[in-house]
């Protein structure tokens, strides 16, 4: 049967679940669905293999995986052409967000396919290149580390709460200075508290804009938040009911960049 199209190519969001997740447990758990359907955009959950990492964690400590051409970021990005092949998706507004490993992945994929993604969303989770093996990873998930690598240039919105006890939250610094390297930004602070639900978890929300006032990045610091998807369903694992919608806050995000495409 013939796939009907949209009137118009929607965008798509590539959302990449975190460790012992299941793209099942991830869309619950985010709500994502939900928005799609409010907004109209396109959602693809890919699913790491058991066989490929035991916990189904995505390898973004692994060198061949941090590359282009290599490995699970360019499997990513495959499925993502291949995606837009047989629907009709608008290849300037096409995002990634993951949560902790995921999200590791998404900022690797930032780095690695910025002529695919025009905006990265990072929950809880590492910035590309601060590992190189299992034992590396641990070490920079445990304690954090600045980094001083190529910026992506890719603008980016990372989330991370500062009682997160599996990944440090010196590493959303580090997924930040990744994205935005040197480049000469304006921050902006805003303190604020997710009102709608009752004892609702405070936030300090800081927005980078480059010399023409374009938006580059978001830090969103949960406090006293820890390792989970802020404004989640509690039926989905690793998630915080109390704390802002992330999901809704990425998606905003996102539709403020669409990549400058070839004509």
């Amino acid at each position: 049967h013939a796939i009907a199209q949209p009137a118009h190519p929607l965008p798509l969001v590539l959302m990449l679940h975190g460790c012992t997740q299941n793209p099942d447990d991830f869309a619950v758990g985010t709500g994502m669905n939900a928005l799609a359907l409010e907004h109209g955009f396109v959602v693809v959950y890919p699913a790491q293999n058991a066989s490929a990492n035991p916990q189904r964690c995505w390898n973004w400590f692994t060198p061949a995986d941090q590359q282009r051409d290599t490995g699970e970021a360019a499997w990513l990005a495959a499925l993502v052409h291949e995606v837009t092949r047989l629907r009709a998706i608008d290849p300037a507004r096409v995002y990634v967000a993951g949560l902790s490993a995921g999200g590791a992945m998404a900022s690797i994929l930032g780095h690695t396919h910025p002529d695919v993604f025009a905006a990265v969303g990072v929950h809880s989770g590492l910035a590309c290149g601060v590992a190189s093996n299992v034992i590396t990873a641990l070490s920079v998930m445990k304690n954090g580390r600045s980094v001083a690598g190529a910026a992506s240039n890719v603008p980016t919105i990372v989330f991370h709460g500062d009682a997160d006890a599996t990944v440090h939250p010196h590493n959303a610094d580090a997924v930040l200075q990744t994205a935005i390297g040197q480049a000469t930004t304006t921050a902006k602070v805003t303190e604020g508290t997710n009102d709608k639900v009752a004892q609702g978890q405070s936030y300090t929300r800081t927005t980078y804009t480059t010399a023409d006032g374009s938006s580059i990045a978001e830090n969103w610091n949960l406090h006293g938040a820890g390792h989970a998807w802020s404004g989640g369903s509690p039926k989905g694992s690793y998630t915080d009911p109390l704390g802002p919608d992330a999901s809704a806050e990425m998606w905003r995000f996102f539709t403020e960049h669409a990549r400058a495409t070839a004509h």
